[in-house]
């Protein structure tokens, strides 16, 4: 059940970079990622954290000219809260934004959740060969 004080800030102070580093570094999309790239990503992006009783238990962000297209990314709800409607809530609030209300694309990548996005009118890229990518150090996953 979605914790009935469930709160979403864009609010860049909220940010618990601790928890969001600690999360990254582990997960399968960021392993290994280092504090300062986390800290540098969330200073340069549209930041969304979901926060009950003042802890904050999920985290996105948005790479965004904030006009034409914005990249979804680091998207994490932590696991005891899992399963309770918050990822949808801030997939909601990540959406109503009013600085992403004009983009004509709005991209993301993901292993194992297309379902979530699906509900959100994500589909599969409609013209993959038309994306190309360039891959940068594979010393840190800053990517």
């Amino acid at each position: 059940m979605l914790p009935a004080d469930l709160e979403i800030s864009c609010d860049p102070n909220r940010i618990d970079v601790a928890l969001v580093h600690a999360f990254l570094r582990a997960s399968y999309w960021a392993e290994g990622r280092s504090r300062e790239t986390v800290e540098r990503s969330i200073g340069n992006s549209l930041c969304f954290g979901a926060y009950t009783a003042g802890r904050q238990i999920a985290f996105a962000r948005v790479i965004t000219d904030r006009a034409v297209f914005a990249y979804l990314a680091d998207v994490f709800v932590i696991p005891e809260f899992r399963r309770r409607g918050v990822s949808k809530a801030l997939m909601r609030a990540i959406l109503s934004h009013p600085d992403l209300q004009t983009l004509r694309t709005f991209s993301l990548g993901t292993r194992d959740a297309h379902g979530l996005y699906a509900q959100f009118g994500f589909e599969a890229i409609r013209e993959p060969d038309r994306l190309m990518a360039r891959y940068g150090r594979s010393d840190d996953a800053s990517a």
